[in-house]
């Protein structure tokens, strides 16, 4: 296969809720903010950038005004991208992340598929860095997928353990889901499966239809070992997700400068495997989403 028959979408993780300046002097905070770091990401090859709204001092938001300020910040600095927003949260109410759902409409949000114990833990420390548990029942699924449905937004099934994969299952047989699905397989956080190559060729085995299947799917490398998880991907045929939400340094070590730097690097290693990224246009078909209408 030839480099133009297989493309691979590069999404952007832009800001990610926890992490903050003091961590990373490059993490936006105001719209203006993230459009300069989208610029940089879609320059580099990203053609979906995932979005974690703030307000201008940092506090993250699920307010209505927050997302659309920033999305229509993103749309006035970037061509095309596809606007993906975030609707995992603990503690914030769903009829609240609906909400900015269906009023904004953006072309894709996340959907966690299941309940989870959720951590991130420091051998240092000997100790939780912070703990929660993760809650995504049945039922809460099914409400936001029967609104993005009506909003005709493409959900992004994102899954941390091989047994969230299976819940796509029931929605496939219930006809709430329909291929082209959009699978992320989350890996790196404490309380998810191991971050190992092995676990990716795993996990991607369980997604319907199979790894070489109609379904699209991106690995999501938290922390460190983001690099060689992406590089299992890369080599599987998968989609890869890079940016400040899911980890702050270069592979060398080296703390970010910027989204553009991260997405630069996923992007070579896409090119050493002997594939590119997709243009915005070819992610769109690719995920049977809806193509950008041009004013005539």
């Amino acid at each position: 296969m030839s480099r133009f028959e297989d493309p691979v979408i590069i999404s952007n993780s832009i800001s990610g809720a926890i992490a903050n300046r003091d961590q990373c002097p490059a993490i936006p905070y105001t719209p203006e903010e993230y459009a300069a770091e989208a610029r940089r990401a879609v320059d580099e090859g990203a053609s979906q950038i995932h979005i974690h709204a703030r307000t201008p001092d940092g506090t993250p938001s699920y307010e209505i005004e927050d997302f659309q300020a920033i999305t229509e910040a993103i749309r006035a600095e970037v061509d095309d991208v596809i606007v993906n927003y975030s609707t995992g949260a603990i503690g914030v109410p769903i009829e609240k992340r609906l909400e900015y759902l269906r009023a904004l409409r953006p072309d894709v949000a996340a959907l966690n598929m299941s309940s989870m114990n959720y951590a991130k833990y420091s051998k240092r420390r000997k100790d939780f860095v912070f703990k929660a548990v993760f809650e995504n029942s049945f039922d809460t699924i099914i409400e936001l997928l029967q609104a993005m449905r009506d909003a005709g937004i493409k959900p992004e099934h994102e899954c941390f353990d091989a047994g969230h994969v299976a819940n796509l299952d029931p929605y496939l047989d219930m006809g709430l889901l329909e291929p082209t699905l959009q699978i992320s397989l989350v890996m790196g956080v404490n309380g998810g499966i191991r971050p190992n190559a092995r676990n990716v060729a795993f996990m991607s085995e369980q997604i319907p239809g199979g790894a070489e299947g109609p379904n699209n799917w991106q690995v999501i490398g938290v922390s460190r070992d983001q690099w060689k998880l992406l590089a299992a991907s890369l080599n599987l045929g998968g989609n890869v997700r890079a940016g400040l939400e899911d980890n702050l340094y270069l592979p060398n070590g080296e703390m970010a400068k910027s989204n553009g730097e991260l997405i630069a690097k996923a992007r070579q290693m896409a090119e050493d495997v002997g594939r590119r990224a997709a243009t915005v246009a070819e992610a769109r078909e690719l995920l049977g989403l809806t193509p950008k209408v041009t004013a005539a």
